[in-house]
């Protein structure tokens, strides 16, 4: 794609060289090459995307223009469009379409935003790298050889391909973060409260937050000015005023105060990503930030407070999927048929049993029979059972269990005060500093299949991550060059600051950038 950036592409658009419809068919043309190949796109609407560009353009010769004409946006597969398939990457919701938009798409629509399609994602936003969707695994279009992280890969790898401006993502635990800095691209998750979540199909209510990606500051910037803001239909946005975030650009970083947590360079972080990291912390230092170290003593509870507390959460929120009103069903005959096979081979056990004389295993199995399931039981447990992946019955089984009667106060009750302290941590740190630098992830992208059999070694992925989603506070990731042993993979930068204060993250990721 010629204008790889928005920015670039509307500059093009008033200087009159190009077309909404030429950006248009310039991404189409992206995807027909490269979508078999690396299955970032769920679903490309080829002919929604033309006929508003068509549109767009007959407004812009009428002189009529919008804040956000000639974007061309992917969306992720949960966050919902009316009328358009939002699977979540899960056979659950595998022919299910939206009854209506989400309140960031109404924004983006209304501000000239072209959607072109849907992007694959880990099932219901559960994942470090793009393999648990029921799609099939998104591929690093640095190398196909490669994940693009997680679980927001698809929209991190499509801006990454050049088939559109910027991407919407989710970010739960670093899901926008992580699959930008295994990328090279620019995420941005923003403040708990900042975007409205009506519409994003819920997997941690308390932790999702919805967010945009692209290839520079600049659009990332663009972006959340037209998303920001409060809604009436979430009662968990917040009603705080919204700046010009572009604003924020090219400020520079002269007296800022920048900290770097010591619990986020520890052991465990890859050596050439700490040499990258600290370049440009040399770099920021000549330029006339004020660096110093600092400390956030609850980070180590991170991964373990964030896993509980997320699971948990996803198993009240994916009760819902019952088979019964939207969603996969099992098919009721099959189920039924079971459910007789399965009495009558009791039945002829009983029989024998009596037969025998064996009066305690009599008494076992007519309790079995008394006992056995209804069939609404089974019709749910049988759709739940085909509809969800791994990942997430592994998920909803430890949400369901630390949810328990006997282990409520000793995970999940324990799990929300251990939160508290890591927000307090926060709280505390941003009145030494303006803005916290970290790695973004310990390692750089691995090869597809390397960790999808070890769930704990995935979920360490987020380790640099998770606590942003715990204390709601935002966080921007921006890539910082190329990996100095693998150089065909990106690595990327972590900004962490103040709640509601993303616009010293954006002036400081421009800032990384233009290092």
């Amino acid at each position: 794609m010629e204008y790889r950036t928005f920015g670039a592409a509307r500059r093009a658009l008033d200087q009159n060289e190009t077309t909404c419809e030429a950006l248009v068919s310039a991404c189409l043309d992206r995807i027909r090459a490269d979508n078999d190949r690396l299955n970032i796109f769920t679903y490309v609407d080829d002919g929604g995307a033309l006929h508003h560009a068509r549109y767009l353009d007959s407004m812009r010769e009428k002189g009529h223009e919008r804040p956000l004409t000639g974007l061309i946006l992917a969306v992720k597969d949960n966050i919902c469009i009316k009328g358009r398939q939002v699977t979540c990457g899960s056979q659950m919701l595998d022919d299910f379409e939206s009854l209506y938009d989400a309140t960031v798409i109404e924004k983006l629509r209304d501000a000239g935003a072209i959607f072109i399609g849907k992007t694959n994602c880990d099932e219901f936003a559960m994942g470090s790298s793009n393999e648990t969707s029921h799609h099939g695994p998104t591929k690093n279009p640095h190398d196909d050889a490669y994940v693009p992280g997680g679980s927001s890969g698809g929209s991190a790898a499509a801006v990454a391909a050049g088939m559109c401006h910027a991407a919407l993502g989710s970010d739960t635990g670093g899901s926008i973060r992580q699959p930008a800095a295994f990328c090279g691209v620019v995420g941005l998750k923003p403040t708990y409260g900042r975007v409205s979540r009506y519409g994003l199909v819920a997997y941690a209510s308390s932790l999702d937050v919805i967010g945009p990606m692209g290839h520079s500051v600049e659009d990332v910037a663009t972006l959340l000015n037209a998303i920001a803001g409060v809604d009436p239909n979430d009662a968990t946005s917040a009603p705080v005023e919204v700046p010009d975030y572009t604003a924020a650009l090219d400020g520079g970083v002269t007296g800022l105060r920048i900290g770097l947590p010591t619990e986020y360079f520890a052991e465990g972080l890859d050596d050439g990503i700490r040499a990258l990291i600290q370049e440009k912390v040399d770099a920021l230092e000549a330029e006339g930030a004020e660096v110093r170290e600092v400390s956030l003593p609850h980070t180590k509870y991170g991964v373990a407070t964030y896993y509980i507390l997320a699971t948990a959460e996803a198993s009240s929120n994916l009760a819902r999927y019952d088979g019964i009103r939207y969603g996969h069903r099992a098919d009721l005959q099959d189920v039924q048929r079971s459910l007789v096979e399965e009495r009558e081979t009791m039945q002829e056990a009983l029989a024998a049993a009596e037969a025998d004389g064996r009066d305690d295993r009599v008494t076992a199995l007519r309790q079995e029979i008394d006992e056995q399931e209804t069939l609404l039981n089974r019709l749910y447990t049988q759709s739940r059972t085909e509809g969800f992946g791994d990942e997430v019955k592994r998920r909803i089984m430890l949400g369901t269990y630390v949810l328990s009667s006997g282990y409520y106060d000793a995970y999940y009750a324990k799990a929300q005060r251990v939160r508290t302290l890591i927000r307090n941590d926060f709280d505390q740190v941003f009145e030494e500093v303006d803005v916290l630098l970290t790695p973004a992830t310990p390692t750089p992208a691995f090869k597809l299949g390397e960790k999808i059999g070890d769930p704990l070694a995935m979920y360490l992925n987020d380790i640099y991550t998770v606590t942003a989603n715990l204390a709601g506070v935002p966080g921007l990731v921006v890539p910082i060059g190329t990996h100095p042993d693998a150089p065909h993979l990106p690595v990327g930068l972590q900004l962490l600051g103040r709640h509601f204060d993303e616009a010293h993250l954006l002036q400081v990721g421009d800032a990384v950038m233009n290092l």
